[in-house]
């Protein structure tokens, strides 16, 4: 017999699983889809990326106004490649608001295509984050995902206590059942994903939260508080500012994210993207890279170095005008907190370790997959005669405090760590308590 605590930790891995699985089906898809997104790019605008490799290189002023005509707004930065047979991308700020990722020969200043912002892989990576729609309604999309990167948590702690070896039965580490038409069967497939990759998926939802848009944001703000995030500016620049949307800087990472600073104005020096380049080659920045060129005068250019691996982040703060550099911020100036963050991003996007980095991660992002249709199919063969009677097919509610102090045992101290997390459990806890009694009322009526 089923003790009263494993049923009623069950019974909450169940209604976890209903509530979150489809959400984190839409969020693994879109990651394993996004952990190819320069192959993706590849194939997708193949015939705008390539160009003619040639020694010779047009003014880089020219790209910014090419794109600008073509993309009918203003250049708000600019990727350089790697490669010399490859298109610099500039991003257009549109006066409706709207964005645009025009490609330019570099040799030649000759656009050769104009995508949305980001393409097929920012799409990808706006459903991702349940960003794809803006304003009040993406804003609580995005408080979605951290409920449900909790929930997953949450998830994984349930099914590791339902998989504990007990008296009755053994730890299930192989598939003992062959024939996929039979519960056992999909009962061990369910439990044999959950303890190989559980962890990985642990992991995701972890290294996931810093795109919250409430953890997160609380987060930051405690890294840059106690001294463990960002470095202080350097004491030749000014302090940091905060960047207005059009003004943040792309590609300086999480740590970095609007953080601008100051270079006043020098007579009527003209700010300059061959003179930011120029600065960058001589302070011997690799390529890839991307410069951001900010709307507002006062402030500096940001040269990020695009890189794969958290280690090798550098960001230059350089005066368009002059060309001097404002600061040099490299991996080793980080504190403690931001390394472990940006490691952990890098990790989360199959980066940091190359190819052995990527095939864990979309092992963990088809383990969620193999988890929800081996519980959608239990479920389906456990199935009440009648689903029209209010039953779901949940494990019963067992009776006593005792059994549900292991639920909360378990999902407290995940529900401190991750707020909203926990106000979602108090709501569902609330649920909970509504369809027992409902179901007990009409248990005496009958």
């Amino acid at each position: 017999m089923m003790s009263g605590a494993y049923r009623a930790v069950w019974r909450w891995h169940f209604y976890a699983g209903v509530l979150v699985m489809p959400f984190l089906m839409l969020l693994t898809l879109t990651g394993a889809l996004y952990l190819f997104k320069d192959e993706i790019d590849q194939a997708v605008y193949r015939a705008m990326i390539q160009v003619p490799a040639s020694a010779q290189t047009a003014d880089p002023d020219q790209w910014l106004a090419a794109a600008a005509v073509a993309g009918q707004g203003r250049a708000a930065n600019v990727l350089v490649p790697a490669r010399s047979d490859q298109a610099v991308r500039v991003r257009v700020d549109r006066p409706d608001g709207s964005r645009r990722t025009v490609f330019v020969d570099p040799h030649t200043a000759r656009v050769t295509g104009v995508t949305a912002y980001g393409g097929v892989t920012e799409t990808i990576k706006t459903l991702h984050s349940l960003s794809l729609v803006g304003g009040p309604v993406g804003k609580a999309l995005n408080i979605l995902v951290e409920i449900v990167a909790g929930w997953a948590v949450i998830l994984c702690a349930t099914g590791l206590y339902l998989w504990w070896p007990r008296r009755r039965t053994g730890a299930v580490l192989r598939l003992k059942e062959t024939d996929a038409g039979r519960r056992p069967f999909w009962r061990d497939l369910h439990a044999v994903t959950g303890f190989y990759v559980g962890g990985v998926i642990i992991f995701l939802a972890v290294t996931g939260m810093p795109w919250s848009a409430v953890w997160g944001d609380q987060f930051m703000g405690v890294m840059r508080g106690t001294g463990l995030g960002r470095p202080p500016a350097p004491a030749a620049a000014s302090p940091w500012s905060h960047a207005k949307p059009h003004d943040a800087p792309a590609g300086v990472g999480w740590t970095l994210e609007k953080a601008v600073l100051s270079a006043p104005a020098h007579g009527h020096a003209v700010p300059s993207l061959s003179r930011v380049l120029l600065t960058a080659r001589e302070q011997g920045l690799p390529r890839p890279f991307t410069v951001s060129i900010p709307q507002s005068s006062d402030l500096a250019w940001t040269v990020a170095r695009q890189t794969r691996q958290a280690e090798d982040a550098r960001s230059l703060y350089v005066d368009g005008a002059t060309g001097a550099v404002k600061a040099d911020l490299r991996w080793e100036q980080f504190g403690v907190m931001a390394k472990g963050f940006e490691w952990g991003i890098a990790v989360h996007q199959g980066m940091q370790y190359g190819w052995l980095n990527r095939i864990l991660m979309l092992v963990g992002c088809i383990a969620v997959w193999v988890l929800a249709i081996s519980g959608l199919v239990m479920w389906w063969k456990r199935r009440p005669p009648s689903l029209s009677r209010r039953r779901l097919g949940a494990p019963p509610s067992p009776p006593g405090p005792r059994a549900r102090t292991a639920v909360l045992c378990i999902v407290i101290p995940l529900s401190i760590l991750y707020p909203l997390t926990g106000l979602s459990l108090v709501a569902a806890l609330l649920l909970d308590r509504v369809v027992r009694t409902f179901a007990g009322s009409k248990t005496v009526a009958s």
